[in-house]
């Protein structure tokens, strides 16, 4: 998937800016949607699956800037977020960054600076998608075990051999072997090394056990 294919969100309560950034960025390849107002932009439902980044003006009547971020936060938003404004306020530069923003520019700006900046917003933004797909795909995968399999798993990326295993669970050995199969075979994963970074991506921990 490439920046060019990707959607550039404007806010901006000035239709002179955002014509210039929409007329700017339609001229490098992205696609744009503008919103004059934080509220239109909440209210808009995208179905955005390409990759895709926020240009935000931090002083807009209503709702501003820094509020919508607050409240895309609070909505697990994922696109990164660059600001713009025509104040050259430092605190709220801070603010916006510790929360995640790409950048912080100060109107008037050049326009590379502006795309150099976009570019870097998509590229995170491709990297955020990648990761979230790939938990997504290990959270399947990992749903697809029984409670007992995923029993079994914690103890065998915890480095116990099955009739260790087999002890702790009052079961017989075959059956671990059994469930130990089954585990292997469900999650797609090959060695017990492979099973170990399937576990640390969803955030399985190995069971600790004193034999």
């Amino acid at each position: 998937m490439s920046e060019k294919q990707a959607t550039v969100f404007v806010v901006d309560d000035d239709s002179s800016v955002r014509k210039g950034l929409k007329r700017l960025l339609k001229s490098t390849g992205y696609g744009v949607e503008a919103f004059a107002s934080a509220e239109e932009f909440l209210a808009y439902d995208s179905g955005c699956d390409e990759p895709a980044c926020l240009v935000l003006d931090v002083q807009m009547p209503g709702l501003n800037g820094l509020n919508l971020q607050e409240k895309l936060v609070l909505q697990d938003y994922t696109r990164p977020i660059i600001f713009i404004t025509g104040h050259g306020d430092i605190p709220a530069s801070v603010r916006a960054m510790k929360k995640g923003a790409v950048e912080f520019l100060t109107k008037p700006f050049d326009d590379r600076e502006l795309l150099d900046a976009v570019q870097e917003a998509i590229r995170k933004d491709l990297q955020i998608r990648n990761v979230l797909s790939e938990r997504e795909n290990v959270r399947l995968r990992l749903a697809a075990l029984t409670p007992r399999e995923h029993e079994v798993l914690t103890y065998v990326i915890a480095g116990l051999l099955n009739k260790q295993i087999a002890y702790v669970l009052n079961v017989s050995e075959k059956t671990v072997k059994v469930h130990r199969g089954r585990v292997m075979e469900k999650t797609g994963v090959k060695s017990i090394a492979e099973l170990v970074r399937l576990a640390d991506k969803a955030g399985i921990k190995p069971v600790e056990v004193s034999i």
